[in-house]
């Protein structure tokens, strides 16, 4: 009987050592930091080799010294970056665009270029932590970058007035980060969101990756790994809740997402969509996978942000309507 207890332990500690390493070797696959400052010329790159207009715009704003590098400490201590430009016609509108997981500032320069050059507006584009410029071991999934968003938010009242009127908009994980921020309290400046192909939390979104990369359900790896990341990071992946976040959301929101995202899959944008109050406006782009609206229907991407956004936006310039 005494062999056989001792047996019984030596599987449990096994068994255990085993999902503490799975749990270790995930949360290092999913939030050890992927990017670093020098990563900028191939971003760049990528935005010049999808859509040549920017390239002009960007060393046009080169030239003019308008594009510019700005930075903020986070309460602890991290230093964060972010590039702004301001509107060449004194627009009052300020677009705050996010970026996607392991992306950075200068890869959401084409929705840049949409508030910009398209509408006239302000921009400020924050890299998250552990991405870009900005500083950070770790990716935060939107949950604690909320929070630096909220400081990027009085950043641009700082820049461009007290009295500037806001749109968060954001893709993929920073679309999560956008409807984060959303149920927060927020200030009178924010007027309208814009989220294109977010996940629902960070909970579903692994757990459709563990499936879907490794045929393995949620349990227990995922409940090891989120209790791990509760330890390093300070949040878990149940309370990491665009979801929960978007139904304390009173204002507009517009829900962008392809019908053939499988990376975020497509029925995450209903659930959203069916549980945000206010205004809301709702567009599924056919034939479109993950995180490339903006690139396979870009006409149709401009129209349907400067229709939606300009009707929210107090003191909206002539070009925003165009």
């Amino acid at each position: 009987m005494k062999k056989i207890r001792i047996l019984l332990l030596l599987v449990v500690v096994i068994v255990l050592a085993i999902i503490f390493g799975g749990a270790v070797y995930m949360f290092g696959v999913s939030l050890d930091r992927k990017t670093t400052p020098a990563d900028e010329a191939d971003a760049y790159t990528y935005l010049f080799e999808h859509d040549a207009r920017l390239k002009l715009w960007v060393d046009s704003l080169r030239e003019q010294a308008a594009l510019r590098d700005t930075f903020i400490l986070a309460e602890d201590g991290s230093t964060l970056h972010a590039l702004y430009v301001r509107s060449a016609t004194e627009s009052p509108n300020t677009a705050l665009i996010i970026h996607g997981y392991t992306d950075n500032a200068i890869r959401m320069l084409m929705i840049g270029h949409l508030y910009h050059k398209e509408m006239g507006y302000n921009i400020l584009l924050p890299d998250l932590r552990g991405q870009g410029k900005s500083d950070g071991k770790y990716i935060q999934m939107g949950w604690k970058d909320r929070l630096d968003i909220l400081k990027w938010i009085t950043v641009s009242k700082d820049i461009y007035g007290d009295s500037t009127h806001i749109v968060v908009h954001g893709i993929s994980m920073g679309a999560a980060t956008a409807m984060m921020v959303s149920g927060e309290n927020l200030p009178e400046n924010i007027q309208c969101f814009v989220e294109d192909c977010g996940y629902t939390g960070v909970w579903d979104e692994f757990s459709h990756q563990l499936k879907d990369m490794y045929g393995l359900p949620a349990f227990p790896l995922l409940v090891a790994t989120s209790l791990y990341t509760q330890l390093k990071v300070g949040w878990n992946f149940k309370e990491a809740s665009a979801l929960e976040q978007v139904k304390k959301c009173r204002l507009p929101m517009l829900f962008i997402h392809g019908d053939k995202d499988t990376y975020v899959p497509t029925g995450m944008v209903y659930k959203l969509y069916e549980a945000k109050p206010g205004d809301n406006e709702l567009w599924i782009v056919p034939n479109v996978d993950h995180a490339n609206a903006y690139w396979d229907c870009t006409d149709e991407y401009v129209a349907k942000t400067k229709a939606f956004v300009s009707q929210y936006m107090s003191g909206c310039s002539t070009s925003c309507l165009q």
